[in-house]
């Protein structure tokens, strides 16, 4: 790999500023899931080593719900590849993709169920999906 840091400063204060918590994908799904009458925790560690956090958690149902950015998680419709440090970027995006699949094994093999959303889907098509899985996990009591 040529360059092992973004490519100057100023981009790694940009990179530093990015949101991990709270963003605007994840809000909208919140308020579009509590209208649907869904209560969930929020940023819950599931895995201690290596530590993987899910943005919104249903402990009952074992549900874990990860909100990608389609940058940084190399969205299938919206990833764009970043001409400046190329090789840099790949990789971190390639590094992420690597990490979500693995967190989704490792909560697979613990009984959970990982829901991702696309920071560019409806926020009230992604809750209603969410929602349809609560209810099935609930009826197939899935509750601990």
């Amino acid at each position: 790999m040529a360059n092992a840091s973004p490519s100057s400063p100023e981009a790694s204060r940009r990179m530093a500023r990015v949101r991990q918590k709270g963003t605007r994908a994840e809000l909208n799904l919140r308020k579009a899931l509590h209208a649907q009458g869904l209560r969930y925790r929020l940023h819950v560690p599931l895995l201690a080593k290596p530590r993987r956090i899910a943005d919104i958690v249903f402990p009952a149902t074992k549900i874990a719900v990860f909100v990608d950015g389609c940058f940084w998680h190399g969205c299938p419709e919206h990833a764009s590849w970043p001409k400046s440090n190329a090789d840099f970027w790949r990789q971190k995006i390639e590094t992420n993709r690597s990490r979500d699949a693995d967190t989704d094994q490792r909560l697979q093999a613990l009984g959970w169920e990982s829901v991702r959303i696309w920071e560019h889907e409806d926020a009230n098509h992604a809750a209603s999906r969410i929602v349809e899985l609560v209810r099935a996990r609930r009826k197939n009591g899935a509750q601990p």
